[in-house]
């Protein structure tokens, strides 16, 4: 089947990424990246990582099996993770794509939907003329919507804040956009008044951080089984140890929570890693004895300390 083109003059190939979305798989990540690269056009599958001795001892992944995938879809980056059973993706974040039209999305919608569940059908809705949410047969949600943006980037990571934070909407973009630079509020929506809620109360909300897309909505006031955890994190690189630490303990504080190896929750259970630009060249050394090191290395760390990290990759 032919790959869906959203733009076919417009070439992304070299698209500069501050933020990387990562998806946590159960051991599916091979595949799904072979699906999802299937789908859209200015994709391709990059560098593959394995677990060596030491990650498969701490994860309890075999080893030699596959880390991690790094793969474009229409010219920007994404991470698959095979991480087990641990975490399980849910609609708390989902990929938001929009369609140039009906062709686009009804490919979309037939290709998504096998294996999957339909959790709205694809219909006209009074937000759109034509959009439909599903969850592919890997766990993985996706929105799509027929609008033409104003943006190269048609693939955009969406939260949906439920339970008690579906009124936190406006906090957290306002809160994101003070943490990264080249970062604004595109727009916001807020409820109807019938709703009785307070009148900034942010229905929808479009927004940048670093130059990078972001959608957030609220789950309105209706109850749902699912929340933001660690399946679906969001990569910051950065360009050495201030810049690691001005992340960290932005993003760690006013209720966040540390994790291992560079990964943190932020006070909304958003889970971001904050990794050094470095340690891509460090794992991907051709001399398996200098990455396996530094993997050792940053199995040990909380915040990742770049001096270590270049300790380990010499050796001393």
């Amino acid at each position: 089947m032919t790959k869906i083109n959203f733009y076919k003059l417009v070439s992304k190939e070299n698209v500069m990424q501050k933020i990387t979305p990562c998806i946590w798989f159960d051991n599916q990540a091979e595949e799904a990246v072979n699906f999802y690269t299937s789908l859209f056009s200015n994709s391709k599958i990059g560098i593959i990582s394995r677990y060596d001795k030491e990650s498969a001892k701490e994860s309890g992944q075999p080893e030699g099996s596959i880390l991690t995938i790094e793969f474009q879809l229409e010219g920007y980056k994404f991470l698959a993770l095979n991480g087990g059973p641990t975490f399980k993706l849910n609609p708390s974040t989902s990929m938001f794509v929009y369609c140039d039209g009906d062709d686009v999305i009804e490919q979309l919608y037939n290709r998504l939907k096998e294996g999957g569940n339909i959790l709205m059908p694809l219909d006209k809705y009074d937000w759109s003329p034509k959009y439909a949410w599903i969850e592919d047969k890997f766990g993985l949600t996706w929105q799509l919507d027929v609008e033409n943006i104003n943006s190269s980037q048609k693939i955009v990571p969406s939260f949906l804040f439920v339970n008690e934070k579906f009124d936190k909407v406006k906090e957290a973009f306002t809160y994101y956009t003070s943490i990264f630079p080249d970062s604004k509020i595109i727009l916001e929506s807020a409820f109807d008044k019938s709703a009785g809620l307070p009148d900034d109360t942010v229905l929808f909300a479009q927004f940048k951080l670093s130059d990078y897309l972001f959608n957030s909505m609220s789950g309105s006031t209706a109850k749902h089984k699912f929340d933001f955890n660690e399946a679906f994190s969001f990569i910051v690189e950065c360009e050495d140890q201030q810049e690691i630490d001005y992340y960290w303990n932005k993003l760690s504080s006013e209720g966040g929570s540390e994790s291992v190896c560079g990964w943190l929750k932020d006070k909304f259970g958003v889970s971001w890693q904050i990794v050094p630009k470095v340690l891509s060249e460090f794992l991907k050394d051709k001399y398996p004895a200098k990455s396996q090191r530094v993997m050792s290395a940053m199995l040990q760390m909380k915040k990742i300390i770049v001096a270590d990290l270049e300790k380990a990759y010499k050796g001393n």
